[in-house]
Order: structure tokens, then sequence, then C-alpha cells
């Protein structure tokens, strides 16, 4: 028989209590799990903060390395701006607007070629002019024959004064010799002395009547031929304005320089205008530019505005060209700002960068990059800032 086994009270496997010493309290399961998990939701939320902090620092890094430096390729602070080149001098080459004509389109005949060297005087582009001289022709021969006609007039006129001051004269000498007839009048009969006097009375008519028409029939033909100078004077002026609009038609190089075409809008399409395109008057489709002096248009936006001053030495480089390097100088700088497109608030300033020296290959409308030292602007507002602290 298997014996059962004996059941041990709690208090069989204490240590038999001594005298004088407490009984040790019962110790709590549940305490130690508590505190791991306070230590892991601070160390959490430490965690958290650390990484806020990590990504605010790096957001705010960017920005002021850019303000400063906006290339670490360069010693000192280099400020980059981009741009467009241009020609320092410049004549733009317009379509001409033809005097007293309604005319859609001009037909061009020849042109220049875009990079031909040209020197001043030398012929750019030629219009057809034919409709022009065809009006010069005419107008030249209406001109001529009003001139005839008002040569023939005066001459008409000549001859008719000549004709009634000898009536005028005539009239007058009977006048008098009627009055002298009349003084006889005591050694003549009664009948012929009152003939002497219907006489005279006939005569005094006669030549009033002349002398009244004469300055009627003046003024007359000098109306007339006053109304033909007028004709003439008109086609004179119009045979002036087709010649001019002939003279027009040619248009030469007004200085020396490089030709450039224009990218125009022409029949549905853009592009540069070719012999045989028609053109509307007043459209700019060519430049004549000057290549010895070249300068680079930039737009500064209100942060960059302030660490830029005329003098400023800076480097160009052409986007087309990485391995061409221009030494540059800050030539002028707006001192008004344009606003945005897409914000009022949002000023741009147009900073113009002169180049120095020159090469085939700097053309206008090239994009290019300008770094622009500004070191020494930072230096001095610096010194400024400081001294403004210390006093």
């Amino acid at each position: 028989m298997h014996s059962s086994p004996a059941i041990l009270s709690p208090d069989s496997n204490s240590s038999p209590k001594q005298p004088g010493m407490q009984p040790e309290p019962p110790k709590q399961e549940g305490s130690r799990p508590k505190r791991l998990r306070v230590w892991m939701v601070i160390g959490a939320f430490v965690v958290v903060v650390g990484l806020i902090l990590l990504v605010t620092t790096r957001s705010k890094a960017p920005a002021t390395a850019s303000h400063v430096q906006s290339t670490s390729n360069y010693p000192g602070q280099v400020l980059r701006l981009k741009g467009t080149t241009e020609a320092v001098q410049s004549r733009a080459m317009v379509a001409p607007l033809l005097a007293g004509q309604q005319v859609g389109t001009l037909t061009i005949i020849r042109l220049a070629l875009a990079g031909t060297k040209v020197k001043k005087g030398d012929l750019l582009v030629e219009f057809d002019r034919q409709a022009q001289m065809r009006d010069f022709v005419d107008k030249q021969a209406e001109y001529a024959k009003l001139v005839q006609q008002v040569a023939g007039e005066r001459a008409k006129e000549s001859a008719a004064r000549a004709k009634d001051e000898t009536e005028l004269k005539t009239a007058e000498d009977n006048l008098r010799k009627m009055e002298l007839e009349l003084q006889k009048a005591e050694i003549v009969s009664r009948i012929d002395a009152e003939k002497n006097q219907e006489n005279l009375d006939e005569a005094k008519a006669t030549f009033q009547q002349l002398r009244e028409t004469f300055d009627l029939k003046r003024k007359a033909a000098e109306a007339a031929i006053r109304i033909l100078e007028i004709q003439r004077d008109r086609t004179q002026q119009t045979m002036l304005h087709a010649q001019a609009n002939a003279d027009l038609m040619q248009i030469h190089s007004p200085l020396d320089g490089v030709v450039v075409l224009n990218t125009i809008w022409k029949q549905g399409t853009m592009g540069e205008v070719q012999e045989g395109d028609q053109v509307r008057p007043g459209v700019p489709f060519m430049q004549v530019i000057d290549p010895s002096a070249m300068q680079v248009r930039v737009l500064a936006n209100q942060q960059d505005f302030p660490s830029l001053q005329v003098g400023q030495t800076a480097k160009v480089r052409l986007d087309a060209y990485p391995e061409m390097v221009f030494p540059a100088k800050l030539e002028q700088v707006a001192p008004i700002g344009e606003g945005g497109d897409f914000s009022s608030k949002l000023k741009s300033f147009v900073v113009i960068v002169s180049i120095e020296g020159n090469d085939p290959k700097l053309m206008p409308d090239l994009s290019a990059a300008v770094d622009v030292d500004v070191s020494k602007q930072n230096a001095v507002s610096t010194e400024k800032a400081v001294v403004g602290s210390g006093s």
C-alpha cells in the first residue's frame, strides 16, 4: 500500500520564529513591470523629440546656406543669378509702314542671312516694291501734266489781261475824246451838242463797265489757276509719298554689326523669315547687334537684392558652353522692383551685368549663369551691424 503524502501547512517551510524579530512583509509581484513600462514611455518621448529637432535643423540649414553662399565650389561668398545675354548696342529692323496705303503684307525678295557681318549702309532686306514704283510713275506723269496746265492757264491769263487792258485804255481814250467834243457845245448846233452828250454818257458807261469786269476777270482767272495749282501740289505730294514708300522697301544697316533674325508668327507657324515670306507692316523681324559689347539681364529676388551693389565683380558662364567663363561687373541695379506673376507682394529687380571681352560664340538670347562676389558687401553689412550694436 502506498502511503499518502503528508500535507504541510503554510508555516511548515518557514523557519522558526526567533524571539525579538519582526516578520517580513509580503513581496508585491506587479511593481517591477510597471516601472519598466514608465521607462519605455520616457525613452519613446526622448526619441520623438530628437527626431523633431533633427528634421528642423536639416530644413533650416539649406536655406541659410543658400542665402549666404549659393555655390560651394568657389572661395568666398558667391550669389548665383540666372539671366539672358543681350547686346549693349542693337537696332531692331521693322517691316515698313507705308504712308497713305493700306497694305496687308509685304513680300521679301532679298534678305541677309543670320550671322552675316554687315557694315553701316549695307542692304539688309528688300521688299517687293512694284506697286509703289507704279504709283510713283503714274503720279509723276499726272504731276507733269498739271504743271503744263498751270503754265498754259497763266499764259492765257496774261494774253486775256493784255487784251482787257487794251480795251480799257481804248474806252478811256474815247471818254476823254467825248469830253473834249462836249466842250464845243457853244459853237456847234443844238442837235450836235445833244449827240455829243449822248456819246459822252455812253463812253462813261462803257469805261465803267470795262473797269469793273476787268477786276472780275482777273479774280476768276486766278481762282481757276489756283485750283490747278492745288491739284498739282496734291499730285506732287502723292508722288513723293510713293517715292518714299518705294525707298522704305529697302532697309539698310544703321551700324556695323551682325544680323540676327527674330522668331515671329508667319503663315500659321513660328519661325525666322526667309526670302519669299510675307511680313505684316510694323513687325520687328530682324536685329543688327554690335557683338563687341555684350551684357546679361537678370532678375534678382527681394531676398538677394540687398546683397547686390553696382561695381561688384562677377563671372558669367554660358549654359550652352560651360567651358567658357567671362569676367563681368554689375553695371545697373533697378531701384524699383517688378511684381511677380503669382503674387504682387513678391518683387523682382532687374540687374544689368556687363561682360568684359567677347567671343564669336557669345551671341544674344543665350541662357547664362552669373556668379556675383558678395563677400565684400556682406563684410560691410556685418561691420555696420557690429558698430550699430556697439553704440
